[in-house]
């Protein structure tokens, strides 16, 4: 198996599980974080997930390049294709919110896969970079539309032309990551992070989710989404629930 998934409570710690090779990603990888998320979007017993690298030096080290180093060109354009619809914009449009928990190095395919999540901690010791135009290609799991959103073009434009590598403090600096943590703590701290959110309720997290996410496609589209969405809480029993939990002065228990 080169993932595995634990249960603590609500949440699941989904971990690539390839350390051997620093957890790079190849076609059966993929694969099986695809069902893997499949899985756990339909287990409702799991309300938010945390996605992290087996061992201490890599969340995901990058693509397995020896698995397309002969592609051509329209094998090359189909790997793309193929994987942001498999994994990388599943991530991004799972329905419970997904937290990157980067506790080593995230290059390539590897920072691809945490931008892809709804949002990101790092360890201190993690690293950072997309450096695929020194092998003579380009980022292809939407590295260069998510980066260039997260933290703006012209920084975007830097990182990937110069193929730098940074550390969790540039990375926090820039908005890249969200938090630095402890190495020893990262999990834990993004246990805490994902009990908190796993407390509100799940209907009301997967429309903010699709909201936010079709404003980053279209602005005008993510307003739009945003009102049908709003729309769409009222005729739910989280928002009953809710509602008259706050009018009753006490805590909501959400479905």
């Amino acid at each position: 198996m080169n993932t595995t998934v634990e249960h603590k409570g609500a949440i699941a710690l989904l971990s690539i599980n390839r350390p051997e090779k620093m957890n790079a990603l190849n076609a059966a990888t993929i694969a099986e974080l695809s069902h893997q998320l499949d899985s756990l979007n339909d287990d409702k017993s799991v309300r938010a997930i945390v996605l992290t690298g087996t061992g201490d030096k890599a969340f995901v080290a990058g693509a397995d390049i020896s698995e397309f180093a002969a592609f051509t060109a329209e094998e090359g354009k189909e790997l793309a294709r193929r994987g942001q619809e498999e994994l990388f914009n599943k991530v991004e449009n799972m329905r419970k919110p997904m937290i990157a928990a980067i506790n080593g190095f995230a290059l390539g395919g590897g920072l691809e896969l945490a931008m892809s999540c709804h949002f990101r901690y790092a360890s201190e010791k993690a690293k950072m970079g997309l450096p695929e135009v020194g092998l003579g290609v380009i980022p292809g799991y939407g590295g260069t539309q998510r980066l260039a959103m997260l933290v703006g073009k012209g920084r975007a434009m830097e990182l990937i032309l110069s193929a730098q590598m940074i550390n969790a403090e540039q990375a926090m600096e820039i908005g890249l990551i969200n938090k630095i943590c402890v190495p020893g703590e990262l999990i834990n701290e993004c246990i805490i992070i994902a009990e908190k959110c796993a407390a509100q309720s799940s209907t009301a997290l997967a429309l903010t989710i699709e909201a936010v996410n079709a404003g980053m496609m279209d602005r005008r589209m993510g307003y739009e989404t945003e009102i049908n969405n709003f729309g769409r809480a009222f005729a739910t029993h989280d928002f009953k629930e809710g509602t008259t939990a706050f009018l009753e002065k006490r805590k909501p228990t959400f479905e």
